[in-house]
């Protein structure tokens, strides 16, 4: 489904734009490659440039709770510098490679809740326009993909996905916000975690991958989290499985964090949002995990559908925050 609108972008008469993105998913630090189509409006115009801009949705917390907005994390400028002539139509081609810590939309073609698009902005005669905004998937790197899926292998369920406005303290990140994937314990961690929240911060070398556990509290012990970090080649071939699992082990037996985490307003370290559950709005129905990993199918249908109105609300939401 493409969300999308046609305005006549610069006033009645003015010149549409409209941004076709070619099928399939993209990948974190990968391709995405697609075409502008601009039809002139009822005189000619100059069109200075033409730049898309990647925006998500971003939940952020902060002393009055949570809150929620769209934050642009990058910007491409993908053709100008031409005269459009009145009702002449033309098509700019791109090709802009995305950054490695783009967030991951879907698993095996499981949407997992997070709402990414891509704007299209059309600057004529000094004037400015973000007159197009299209649905953006983005597809796990590999080694991405072979973790969760041995999350999945291992007994862990998907719970909901979301992006956190702020940073992870002792990490390479560089965007505003990171990507947290939440899972439900396997059976044998029940009884030690709450959930297990999973961040990629993917870079040319390779991927960290950050591991937090709600742990839950003993007899005479409140409960807390715990942070620990990790880095995988992008092509390394290992026993994701006994990795995975190993990870889980060390992780479940840590005592604190040894990471802090930066929001917006100060900071918190890990023992601070032990009681806050981060999650989506509208994904709590799980994804049921089993030999195919954590994508094996979602219960009725629901999430797919739920996630569909979610995009709806964001693309609606940011054409009434500029009209």
């Amino acid at each position: 489904m493409v969300f999308k609108r046609l305005l006549g972008s610069l006033g009645v008469g003015g010149p549409t734009v409209d941004t076709v993105l070619d099928p399939g998913t993209a990948r974190p630090g990968g391709a995405l490659t697609g075409q502008v189509h601009l039809e002139g409006g009822q005189a000619d115009f100059d069109i200075e440039h033409i730049t898309l801009e990647l925006v998500a949705r971003v939940e952020a917390e902060h002393a009055e709770g949570e809150s929620e907005g769209v934050v642009a994390f990058e910007r491409f400028a993908v053709g100008g510098g031409f005269r459009l002539a009145a009702g002449q139509r033309h098509s700019v081609p791109f090709t802009v490679t995305l950054p490695w810590e783009t967030p991951v939309t879907e698993l095996h073609g499981q949407h997992l809740g997070i709402v990414l698009g891509v704007r299209t902005e059309l600057a004529v005669a000094g004037a400015r326009d973000k007159g197009d905004l299209d649905q953006l998937s983005i597809a796990p790197l590999p080694a991405q993909e072979a973790i969760l899926e041995a999350f999945g292998q291992l007994g862990f369920g998907f719970r909901s996905a979301d992006l956190e406005y702020g940073r992870i303290a002792g990490t390479g990140q560089q965007l505003p916000f990171y990507q947290e994937i939440e899972l439900t314990p396997a059976p044998q961690y029940a009884h030690q975690v709450n959930e297990i929240e999973v961040t990629f911060l993917a870079n040319p070398g390779g991927v960290e991958v950050v591991l937090e556990a709600d742990k839950r509290g003993g007899l005479f012990s409140g409960g807390h989290d715990a942070l620990t970090r990790f880095t995988v080649g992008h092509h390394d071939s290992r026993d994701w499985n006994a990795e995975v699992g190993a990870w889980v082990r060390q992780l479940t037996e840590r005592h604190g964090g040894a990471y802090a985490v930066y929001g917006d307003h100060g900071h918190h370290d890990s023992h601070d949002h032990g009681g806050h559950h981060r999650s989506g709005p509208g994904m709590g129905t799980a994804v049921a995990a089993g030999a195919a990993g954590l994508a094996v199918g979602v219960v009725g249908g629901m999430v797919a559908a739920e996630v569909v109105d979610e995009v709806g609300d964001f693309f609606e939401g940011d054409e009434e925050d500029e009209g």
